[in-house]
């Protein structure tokens, strides 16, 4: 299959998100539907340009698409505050734009400017936006899940009603830095929300090829916190499981665990549809487009009575975004080569 993007499934209307019970079919809820679906485009176009300079190779670090798992992070970042923590993974381009990250500093980061959000020194992987509480991203497997931890804990130390939000994959589940901050998070009531992202793949490895039960949800039942399972392709469910959760963290109830099913579409790196790699995907992903989240909504959008021409108008305002972001990107200077060493060492009790 070519990298050329499908841009968006059919959101049959069997998978047709439903407002009742979630969202009332208010003005301010047609809104915020608006809203989602603004994020999540922003989100898929950033995504589908970058698959198209990584095999130009104009985009030469390694890039973990999340194209597939918009409802994700548009969901949960929406029920957050500005100041509210979001820690990241090797898949963060969809939490840092919908966290409010700036598209141009992403943009140059991914093609190592001077002008990205890291200075050109972090790439895809190492996404840095502190002004909107993205405090850093981190490629290791679970890396993130105590430093989210440690976040919380000086929250409610500070009590500054923060919360502090991680998003991990499944294969992070299986890790022990996982478990340890989910109990220390437990035992101290802090105002942690872990999402764990099932794309029901680690790499190449599917979920029931590593752990004997599905059940991801019930490890919050073994550590002692609230736990949900979520259709991670339902934007609103997502953000009425992270608005309920956010609630709890504020008043002092304890963490959440959030476990949101929902598939990538492309390969665990790169632009490549990842169905030769000799894995059951090759048999998935026709079953997964129809439940496209950003075109569920659309049909949504449409029944509530927004025009083709509304929808076509949002589309092409977030593809000029894009394609500003890459302009800025590519008319910014790379790191001077003087400069190459700063930040790594420490000189005279300052980091230079």
């Amino acid at each position: 299959m070519s990298t050329t993007p499908t841009r968006f499934g059919s959101g049959q209307a069997g998978d047709r998100i439903d407002l009742a019970g979630t969202l009332v079919a208010t003005e301010t809820d047609a809104q915020r539907l608006r809203g989602f679906y603004v994020s999540m485009l922003r989100i898929r176009l950033f995504e589908e340009r970058t698959a198209e300079l990584v095999e130009s190779k104009e985009a030469r670090c390694p890039c973990h698409l999340y194209i597939g798992q918009e409802a994700v992070a548009t969901g949960v970042c929406t029920a957050l505050r500005s100041d509210d923590y979001v820690w990241g993974t090797h898949r963060s381009h969809g939490h840092y734009l919908a966290k409010g990250g700036d598209m141009r500093a992403m943009m140059a980061e991914i093609l190592g400017k001077e002008t990205g959000c890291s200075k050109g020194r972090g790439g895809s992987m190492h996404l840095f936006a502190p002004e909107v509480g993205i405090p850093g991203t981190v490629p290791l497997v679970a890396a993130t899940i105590p430093i989210a931890v440690g976040a919380g804990l000086a929250a409610k130390l500070k009590k500054d009603g923060r919360v502090s939000v991680s998003f991990f994959g499944d294969g992070a589940v299986e890790e022990g830095h996982f478990h340890e901050s989910v109990n220390l998070a437990a035992v101290y009531a802090l105002p942690v929300i872990f999402v764990c992202e099932n794309n029901f793949y680690a790499s190449h490895m599917s979920l029931l090829e590593r752990r004997r039960k599905d059940n991801i949800d019930k490890t919050a039942d073994a550590h002692g916190i609230a736990g949900i399972r979520v259709d991670g392709n339902d934007v609103v469910a997502m953000y009425g499981a992270a608005a309920e959760a956010v609630e709890r963290g504020r008043r002092g109830d304890g963490p959440t665990l959030i476990e949101a099913r929902t598939y990538r579409w492309r390969g665990h790196v790169g632009p490549a549809w990842d169905i030769d790699v000799g894995v059951q995907r090759k048999n998935e992903l026709d079953d997964w487009f129809p439940k496209d989240p950003i075109g569920r909504v659309r049909v949504r959008l449409a029944e509530l009575g927004l025009s083709a021409d509304e929808l076509a108008g949002i589309e092409k305002a977030a593809a000029a975004e894009v394609e500003d972001s890459l302009a800025f990107a590519r008319r910014s200077p790379y790191p001077p080569p003087e400069d190459l060493l700063r930040h790594v060492f420490v000189d005279g009790g300052a980091a230079r």
